[in-house]
Protein backbone atom coordinates (compact mmCIF):
# COMPACT_ATOMS: atom_id res chain seq x y z
CA UNK A 1 0.00 0.00 0.00
CA UNK A 2 1.27 3.46 -0.86
CA UNK A 3 1.74 6.35 1.53
CA UNK A 4 -1.42 8.45 1.92
CA UNK A 5 -0.93 12.22 1.86
CA UNK A 6 -2.92 15.45 1.93
CA UNK A 7 -2.00 18.91 0.66
CA UNK A 8 -4.29 21.86 1.33
CA UNK A 9 -4.26 25.60 0.73
CA UNK A 10 -4.16 27.75 3.85
CA UNK A 11 -7.11 30.05 4.49
CA UNK A 12 -4.86 33.09 4.90
CA UNK A 13 -3.42 32.46 1.43
CA UNK A 14 -6.92 32.02 -0.01
CA UNK A 15 -7.93 35.38 1.47
CA UNK A 16 -4.76 37.14 0.34
CA UNK A 17 -5.07 35.74 -3.18
CA UNK A 18 -8.60 37.18 -3.44
CA UNK A 19 -7.70 40.51 -1.89
CA UNK A 20 -10.07 40.07 1.05
CA UNK A 21 -9.65 39.86 4.82
CA UNK A 22 -9.97 36.86 7.09
CA UNK A 23 -12.90 38.69 8.71
CA UNK A 24 -14.70 38.45 5.35
CA UNK A 25 -13.97 34.71 5.18
CA UNK A 26 -15.83 34.45 8.47
CA UNK A 27 -18.80 36.72 7.77
CA UNK A 28 -19.24 37.54 4.05
CA UNK A 29 -20.77 34.78 1.91
CA UNK A 30 -20.10 36.63 -1.34
CA UNK A 31 -16.44 37.12 -0.43
CA UNK A 32 -16.13 33.43 0.49
CA UNK A 33 -17.46 32.37 -2.93
CA UNK A 34 -15.13 34.83 -4.69
CA UNK A 35 -12.09 33.72 -2.68
CA UNK A 36 -12.61 30.02 -3.33
CA UNK A 37 -13.30 30.63 -7.01
CA UNK A 38 -9.97 32.43 -7.28
CA UNK A 39 -8.28 29.64 -5.30
CA UNK A 40 -9.17 27.17 -8.06
CA UNK A 41 -6.31 28.54 -10.17
CA UNK A 42 -3.84 27.94 -7.32
CA UNK A 43 -5.03 24.36 -6.92
CA UNK A 44 -4.81 23.73 -10.65
CA UNK A 45 -1.34 25.25 -10.82
CA UNK A 46 0.15 23.02 -8.11
CA UNK A 47 -1.94 19.95 -9.02
CA UNK A 48 -4.42 19.35 -6.20
CA UNK A 49 -8.21 19.31 -5.94
CA UNK A 50 -9.69 22.80 -5.49
CA UNK A 51 -10.90 23.53 -1.95
CA UNK A 52 -14.66 23.61 -1.32
CA UNK A 53 -16.07 27.02 -0.26
CA UNK A 54 -16.77 27.17 3.47
CA UNK A 55 -16.78 29.56 6.39
CA UNK A 56 -13.32 30.21 7.80
CA UNK A 57 -12.19 27.77 10.46
CA UNK A 58 -13.67 28.69 13.83
CA UNK A 59 -12.86 26.72 16.99
CA UNK A 60 -15.15 28.47 19.48
CA UNK A 61 -18.89 28.01 18.76
CA UNK A 62 -19.38 25.85 21.85
CA UNK A 63 -17.77 28.30 24.28
CA UNK A 64 -19.61 31.14 22.54
CA UNK A 65 -22.85 29.30 23.26
CA UNK A 66 -21.86 29.25 26.94
CA UNK A 67 -21.38 33.02 27.08
CA UNK A 68 -17.77 33.67 26.02
CA UNK A 69 -17.29 36.87 24.05
CA UNK A 70 -15.32 36.25 20.85
CA UNK A 71 -13.18 38.98 19.28
CA UNK A 72 -12.69 38.77 15.51
CA UNK A 73 -9.77 40.96 14.39
CA UNK A 74 -9.81 42.57 10.96
CA UNK A 75 -6.28 41.44 10.11
CA UNK A 76 -4.58 38.05 9.99
CA UNK A 77 -4.91 37.18 13.67
CA UNK A 78 -7.13 34.33 14.81
CA UNK A 79 -10.42 34.92 16.71
CA UNK A 80 -9.90 35.24 20.46
CA UNK A 81 -12.33 34.17 23.20
CA UNK A 82 -12.48 35.85 26.60
CA UNK A 83 -12.81 33.68 29.74
CA UNK A 84 -16.02 33.91 31.78
CA UNK A 85 -14.71 32.27 34.98
CA UNK A 86 -12.82 34.86 37.03
CA UNK A 87 -12.49 32.95 40.32
CA UNK A 88 -12.95 29.23 41.12
CA UNK A 89 -16.26 29.79 42.93
CA UNK A 90 -17.75 30.99 39.62
CA UNK A 91 -17.74 27.31 38.60
CA UNK A 92 -20.48 26.66 41.17
CA UNK A 93 -22.85 28.94 39.24
CA UNK A 94 -22.31 27.61 35.72
CA UNK A 95 -25.52 26.69 33.91
CA UNK A 96 -26.17 25.38 30.43
CA UNK A 97 -27.98 27.91 28.21
CA UNK A 98 -31.68 27.53 27.54
CA UNK A 99 -30.91 27.98 23.85
CA UNK A 100 -27.45 26.93 22.67
CA UNK A 101 -27.89 28.88 19.45
CA UNK A 102 -28.89 32.25 20.91
CA UNK A 103 -25.35 33.67 21.07
CA UNK A 104 -25.01 36.66 18.68
CA UNK A 105 -21.92 35.21 17.00
CA UNK A 106 -23.66 31.87 16.42
CA UNK A 107 -26.70 33.62 14.98
CA UNK A 108 -24.43 35.64 12.69
CA UNK A 109 -22.53 32.55 11.60
CA UNK A 110 -25.78 30.69 10.87
CA UNK A 111 -26.97 33.58 8.71
CA UNK A 112 -23.73 33.60 6.72
CA UNK A 113 -23.93 29.82 6.29
CA UNK A 114 -27.50 30.10 5.02
CA UNK A 115 -26.38 32.70 2.47
CA UNK A 116 -23.41 30.56 1.42
CA UNK A 117 -25.57 27.45 0.94
CA UNK A 118 -27.88 29.45 -1.32
CA UNK A 119 -24.88 30.27 -3.51
CA UNK A 120 -23.05 26.93 -3.13
CA UNK A 121 -25.42 24.11 -2.10
CA UNK A 122 -22.48 21.68 -1.82
CA UNK A 123 -20.74 23.78 0.87
CA UNK A 124 -20.22 22.00 4.22
CA UNK A 125 -23.03 22.57 6.73
CA UNK A 126 -20.77 23.89 9.45
CA UNK A 127 -20.17 27.13 11.33
CA UNK A 128 -17.02 25.78 13.00
CA UNK A 129 -15.81 23.04 15.34
CA UNK A 130 -18.53 21.28 17.28
CA UNK A 131 -16.36 21.68 20.39
CA UNK A 132 -12.86 21.72 21.77
CA UNK A 133 -11.82 18.89 24.07
CA UNK A 134 -12.68 19.11 27.78
CA UNK A 135 -9.27 20.40 28.98
CA UNK A 136 -9.04 23.00 26.22
CA UNK A 137 -12.63 24.09 26.86
CA UNK A 138 -11.89 24.50 30.56
CA UNK A 139 -8.87 26.62 29.64
CA UNK A 140 -11.00 28.77 27.33
CA UNK A 141 -13.62 29.28 30.03
CA UNK A 142 -11.20 29.94 32.91
CA UNK A 143 -7.86 30.88 31.38
CA UNK A 144 -4.47 29.54 32.42
CA UNK A 145 -5.50 29.44 36.08
CA UNK A 146 -7.32 26.19 35.27
CA UNK A 147 -3.94 24.45 35.01
CA UNK A 148 -3.46 24.64 38.79
CA UNK A 149 -7.08 23.85 39.70
CA UNK A 150 -6.67 20.03 39.74
CA UNK A 151 -3.93 20.53 42.35
CA UNK A 152 -5.62 23.30 44.37
CA UNK A 153 -9.29 22.33 44.14
CA UNK A 154 -9.77 18.94 42.46
CA UNK A 155 -13.48 18.84 43.27
CA UNK A 156 -14.14 22.05 41.34
CA UNK A 157 -11.83 20.91 38.53
CA UNK A 158 -13.98 17.82 38.08
CA UNK A 159 -17.13 19.93 38.26
CA UNK A 160 -15.89 22.24 35.50
CA UNK A 161 -14.73 19.37 33.28
CA UNK A 162 -18.08 17.62 33.71
CA UNK A 163 -19.83 20.83 32.65
CA UNK A 164 -17.50 21.31 29.67
CA UNK A 165 -18.02 17.75 28.45
CA UNK A 166 -21.79 17.42 28.85
CA UNK A 167 -22.47 20.87 27.42
CA UNK A 168 -20.27 20.00 24.42
CA UNK A 169 -22.47 17.00 23.63
CA UNK A 170 -25.62 19.07 24.08
CA UNK A 171 -24.33 21.89 21.88
CA UNK A 172 -23.20 19.44 19.21
CA UNK A 173 -26.58 17.73 19.11
CA UNK A 174 -28.40 21.07 19.00
CA UNK A 175 -26.39 22.51 16.11
CA UNK A 176 -26.55 19.25 14.13
CA UNK A 177 -30.33 19.18 14.45
CA UNK A 178 -30.49 22.83 13.39
CA UNK A 179 -28.43 22.09 10.28
CA UNK A 180 -30.31 18.92 9.41
CA UNK A 181 -27.37 16.65 10.18
CA UNK A 182 -28.43 13.27 11.64
CA UNK A 183 -27.62 12.71 15.30
CA UNK A 184 -26.51 9.11 15.03
CA UNK A 185 -23.46 6.90 15.55
CA UNK A 186 -20.49 8.14 13.50
CA UNK A 187 -16.70 8.62 13.67
CA UNK A 188 -15.86 11.30 16.25
CA UNK A 189 -12.81 13.50 16.70
CA UNK A 190 -11.73 15.39 19.80
CA UNK A 191 -9.28 18.32 19.49
CA UNK A 192 -7.75 18.80 22.94
CA UNK A 193 -4.43 20.58 22.56
CA UNK A 194 -3.88 21.33 26.25
CA UNK A 195 -4.55 17.82 27.60
CA UNK A 196 -0.84 16.97 27.63
CA UNK A 197 -0.17 19.72 30.18
CA UNK A 198 -1.08 17.22 32.90
CA UNK A 199 1.34 14.43 33.89
CA UNK A 200 0.12 10.83 33.63
CA UNK A 201 -1.16 10.54 37.23
CA UNK A 202 -3.43 13.55 36.67
CA UNK A 203 -4.07 12.66 33.02
CA UNK A 204 -5.76 9.44 34.04
CA UNK A 205 -8.03 11.22 36.52
CA UNK A 206 -8.78 14.53 34.78
CA UNK A 207 -8.49 13.77 31.05
CA UNK A 208 -9.34 10.18 30.13
CA UNK A 209 -12.74 9.97 31.90
CA UNK A 210 -13.99 13.09 30.14
CA UNK A 211 -12.76 11.97 26.74
CA UNK A 212 -14.71 8.75 27.37
CA UNK A 213 -17.87 10.71 28.25
CA UNK A 214 -17.52 12.84 25.11
CA UNK A 215 -16.85 9.92 22.75
CA UNK A 216 -19.71 7.94 24.25
CA UNK A 217 -22.08 10.91 24.26
CA UNK A 218 -21.33 11.53 20.59
CA UNK A 219 -21.94 7.84 19.78
CA UNK A 220 -18.46 7.35 18.35
CA UNK A 221 -18.01 4.42 15.99
CA UNK A 222 -14.32 5.36 15.62
CA UNK A 223 -12.29 7.60 17.90
CA UNK A 224 -9.92 10.25 16.54
CA UNK A 225 -7.78 12.50 18.74
CA UNK A 226 -5.88 15.70 17.97
CA UNK A 227 -3.57 16.93 20.72
CA UNK A 228 -0.32 18.88 20.44
CA UNK A 229 1.26 18.61 23.91
CA UNK A 230 1.21 14.85 24.42
CA UNK A 231 4.46 13.31 25.70
CA UNK A 232 5.84 9.81 25.27
CA UNK A 233 4.57 8.78 28.72
CA UNK A 234 0.99 9.61 27.69
CA UNK A 235 1.00 7.43 24.60
CA UNK A 236 0.26 4.08 26.31
CA UNK A 237 -2.75 5.70 28.00
CA UNK A 238 -4.49 6.35 24.67
CA UNK A 239 -5.51 2.71 24.45
CA UNK A 240 -7.51 3.11 27.66
CA UNK A 241 -10.06 5.18 25.73
CA UNK A 242 -9.67 3.10 22.56
CA UNK A 243 -8.27 5.83 20.30
CA UNK A 244 -8.20 4.64 16.69
CA UNK A 245 -6.17 7.49 15.16
CA UNK A 246 -3.94 10.08 16.85
CA UNK A 247 -3.02 13.39 15.18
CA UNK A 248 -0.09 15.03 17.00
CA UNK A 249 0.03 17.85 14.42
CA UNK A 250 2.75 20.27 15.64
CA UNK A 251 3.51 18.38 18.85
CA UNK A 252 7.06 19.35 19.87
CA UNK A 253 7.63 16.30 22.09
CA UNK A 254 6.90 13.42 19.71
CA UNK A 255 9.14 12.41 16.84
CA UNK A 256 7.97 10.03 14.10
CA UNK A 257 10.27 7.40 15.57
CA UNK A 258 8.75 7.75 19.05
CA UNK A 259 5.26 7.47 17.60
CA UNK A 260 6.11 4.38 15.58
CA UNK A 261 7.58 2.66 18.64
CA UNK A 262 5.22 3.79 21.39
CA UNK A 263 1.88 4.95 19.98
CA UNK A 264 -0.87 2.45 20.76
CA UNK A 265 -2.84 3.30 17.59
CA UNK A 266 -2.39 4.62 14.07
CA UNK A 267 -1.11 8.18 13.79
CA UNK A 268 -0.73 10.99 11.27
CA UNK A 269 2.21 13.33 10.64
CA UNK A 270 2.38 16.98 9.58
CA UNK A 271 5.17 18.77 7.72
CA UNK A 272 5.05 22.08 9.52
CA UNK A 273 5.04 25.60 8.06
CA UNK A 274 8.38 26.47 9.66
CA UNK A 275 9.94 23.36 8.11
CA UNK A 276 8.68 24.36 4.67
CA UNK A 277 9.98 27.89 5.25
CA UNK A 278 13.48 26.98 6.46
CA UNK A 279 14.38 23.65 4.82
CA UNK A 280 15.64 23.27 1.27
CA UNK A 281 13.76 21.20 -1.30
CA UNK A 282 16.25 18.36 -0.86
CA UNK A 283 15.87 18.51 2.93
CA UNK A 284 12.06 18.48 2.65
CA UNK A 285 12.16 15.45 0.37
CA UNK A 286 14.36 13.64 2.89
CA UNK A 287 12.00 14.67 5.70
CA UNK A 288 9.02 13.28 3.78
CA UNK A 289 10.91 10.01 3.24
CA UNK A 290 11.75 9.85 6.95
CA UNK A 291 8.11 10.42 7.85
CA UNK A 292 6.96 7.74 5.42
CA UNK A 293 9.54 5.27 6.77
CA UNK A 294 7.78 5.48 10.15
CA UNK A 295 4.49 4.34 8.58
CA UNK A 296 1.97 7.05 9.48
CA UNK A 297 -1.64 6.72 8.36
CA UNK A 298 -1.13 9.90 6.33
CA UNK A 299 1.27 12.81 5.88
CA UNK A 300 -0.11 16.32 5.42
CA UNK A 301 1.33 19.70 4.46
CA UNK A 302 -0.17 23.09 3.60
CA UNK A 303 0.50 25.73 0.97
CA UNK A 304 0.41 28.91 3.08
CA UNK A 305 2.78 31.39 1.39
CA UNK A 306 3.24 32.10 -2.31
CA UNK A 307 7.03 32.14 -1.90
CA UNK A 308 6.88 28.44 -0.93
CA UNK A 309 5.24 27.28 -4.16
CA UNK A 310 8.36 25.62 -5.56
CA UNK A 311 8.81 23.65 -2.32
CA UNK A 312 5.15 22.63 -2.25
CA UNK A 313 5.43 21.39 -5.83
CA UNK A 314 8.47 19.33 -4.88
CA UNK A 315 6.71 17.88 -1.85
CA UNK A 316 3.69 16.99 -3.96
CA UNK A 317 5.91 15.29 -6.53
CA UNK A 318 7.54 13.27 -3.76
CA UNK A 319 4.19 12.44 -2.16
CA UNK A 320 2.64 11.34 -5.46
CA UNK A 321 5.64 9.16 -6.25
CA UNK A 322 5.09 7.27 -2.97
CA UNK A 323 1.31 7.12 -3.12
Amino acid sequence: MGQHYYCGIGEHLIAKNAGITMHQLHFDAGAIVLAYKKAESIAERIGIQPPVPHLAGFAYPHVASLGCEIFFPEGTEEPRPFPIIKIPSDIDHLKEPKDYLSSPVIQKKLKVLEELLEKVPSAPKSIGHLYEGPITTAMLLMGESFLTLPYDDPKRAHKLLDFCTKSAVNYANTIRKKLGIPVEPCPVGIPDDFAGMFPPFLFEEFVLPYWEILYSGMQATERYLHSELIRIEHLPLLKKVKINLFDPSSDQYLTPEILKQHCACEFTLLIKEWEIAHLSIEELEKLYQRYADNQPKSISFWFCFFEHEEKIRALLKKAKSMA
